[in-house]
């Protein structure tokens, strides 16, 4: 059973969401994602700066088995990006929820972010 934290949001897409407590967003993906990649080799992510709509393409997770698409679950405009993926990209792995997030972002849409799957609903999805 996957880890799946209840104050976090989900993206069908096994993206998550964690409001920040200064109007930003950290996203990063699921340890259900992360468990069904296996082991992450690179993460590309894109620039500070860049503006994205939501379902976008915002990067490129690989690992041994795959690449996958990485999916923006709301539209914001990119302000941080995680530096340690770079050098460590299996800190996705070891802790998707923490250390592993990928980006904040500065939603185009405060209120976008309760319009996700609450942990509930995510937890059913992967069921």
């Amino acid at each position: 059973m996957s880890n799946i934290p209840a104050d976090l949001r989900y993206a069908k897409s096994h993206e998550w969401v964690r409001a920040e407590s200064d109007g930003t967003v950290t996203i990063g993906i699921t340890d259900y994602a992360q468990n069904s990649l296996g082991d992450i080799t690179y993460v590309q992510v894109p620039k500070v700066g860049a503006a994205l709509k939501a379902g976008e393409t915002f990067g490129v997770v690989e690992s041994v088995k795959a690449a996958s698409d990485l999916y923006l679950p709301i539209a914001g405009t990119v302000v941080a990006v995680n530096p340690v993926l770079d050098s460590a990209p299996e800190t996705v792995n070891r802790a998707p929820y923490a250390e592993g997030w990928m980006l904040r972002v500065k939603p185009a849409d405060a209120g976008s972010v309760a319009a996700l799957l609450d942990a509930a609903a995510y937890t059913k999805l992967v069921a």
